[in-house]
């Protein structure tokens, strides 16, 4: 039993700690991608999908694929995430990539601002789980 008190909460915090790495890792690469160049893409295919249902509210993901050529020649095609839903198939954008990743380019407009209160959130929302199994370590283990 002493064992489970300490285990799972351990592993609630490593997968936190990852997902934590994975939300500074995407705010990195937009960063860096709105510090290097632009390029005019066009937008191949828009295309949404849904989550939840079945007693839950349901949220619809617009989605959209881009093709540009980077400057270095190579074409490179992107799925985007955060750009917006005004730009249909056919419609030309601007993209913002590193000249060392434009795999990493995105659609969406720089707005650091907006990054950083995202970023700030989605760390604090999952420091939250690491408070919670700590105090779980500490509460459960004073009585192994």
């Amino acid at each position: 039993m002493a064992v489970l008190v300490y285990l799972v909460p351990s592993l609630v915090i490593a997968l936190v700690l990852f997902g934590m790495a994975k939300v500074i890792a995407q705010a990195r690469r937009t960063h860096r991608a709105w510090s290097g160049l632009t390029a005019e893409a066009r937008c191949l295919r828009t295309y949404t999908t849904t989550s939840g249902g079945g007693g839950r509210a349901v949220s619809t993901t617009l989605h959209h694929v881009f093709e540009f050529t980077a400057h270095d020649g190579w074409t490179i095609r992107f799925k985007a995430d955060g750009a917006p839903a005004t730009i249909l198939e056919g419609d030309l954008a601007t993209v913002w990539y590193a000249p060392d990743d434009p795999e990493g380019a995105t659609a969406e407009p720089p707005a650091r601002g907006a990054l950083v209160a995202r970023t700030g959130c989605g760390l604090l929302f999952l420091g939250v789980f690491v408070a919670v199994a700590v105090a779980v370590m500490v509460q459960l283990g004073s009585h192994v």
